[in-house]
């Protein structure tokens, strides 16, 4: 079984269903994307696995376990965290306090300090501003700090939604570095990203949505050369 599995995965909002039975998978070790125009399905995909929204219909498994039963807060005790679309830091809180709570399910200190550690290592930017008050950073500094935020949980699948979202291309190209980097240290990723290049140039694969429906699925190399996939979402 793979480390993740969305199976006929169904969403309503209200009366309007946004998720028409999405079936997807993520394996241990993989970076895997999600395609698709505003309005497709994406974000939503990654909250009904992070338990923020509740599927109408289909099974979600997190390493053979069925998370549909559980509510968020333990979706993230078993290894399952997010960093949102938006980043949502806490303005008034600093970035040392961001990242502390991240960490609200960990237990241990030594544990929560090694990741902290790890965290300023990948980011030594948040290690300068610890102090500073997460709202007074840039959007790439809160950018660096949604993410070590959710890394202080350990996860072992990290959700990333538009990280890249209004970001210079310097900065860009540095969040892509710093994915690969946490990857290789051991974390699944599962990446919803509307700058569909970088995005298939880091992931293993992907998975194009429209409307609420899986159209594409395929080996990212393959998705990039995909004529279709390039007049879509990559320019021609």
């Amino acid at each position: 079984m793979s480390l993740l599995e969305l199976s006929q995965v169904r969403v309503r909002y209200g009366s309007v269903e946004v998720l028409h039975g999405i079936d997807l998978r993520v394996d241990e070790g993989e970076i895997v994307t999600i395609l698709g125009a505003n309005g497709a399905g994406k974000s939503t995909t990654l909250l009904s696995i992070s338990g923020l929204v509740r599927p109408c219909g289909g099974d979600i498994f997190f390493d053979g376990k069925q998370l549909l039963r559980y509510p968020s807060h333990s979706v993230v005790g078993m290894g399952i965290a997010q960093s949102p679309e938006g980043r949502r830091v806490f303005g008034a809180m600093s970035v040392l306090e961001n990242l502390r709570l991240g960490a609200f399910c960990i237990r241990d200190k030594t544990r929560s300090e090694r990741s902290l550690s790890w965290i300023f290592d990948l980011f030594p930017r948040l290690f300068e501003r610890r102090d500073q008050l997460a709202g007074t950073l840039s959007g790439g500094e809160q950018q660096m700090l949604a993410i070590g935020r959710a890394l202080m949980a350990e996860p072992r699948l990290l959700l990333l939604d538009e990280p890249s979202l209004g970001l210079a291309p310097l900065l860009v190209r540095s969040i892509f570095d710093t994915v690969r980097a946490i990857n290789q240290r051991g974390v699944t990723v599962l990446l919803v990203e509307q700058n569909a290049r970088a995005a298939l140039r880091l992931a293993t694969r992907g998975y194009v949505l429209e409307v609420g429906r899986v159209v594409r699925e395929d080996v990212a190399a393959n998705l990039l050369a995909d004529p279709g996939v390039r007049e879509a979402y990559l320019g021609g």
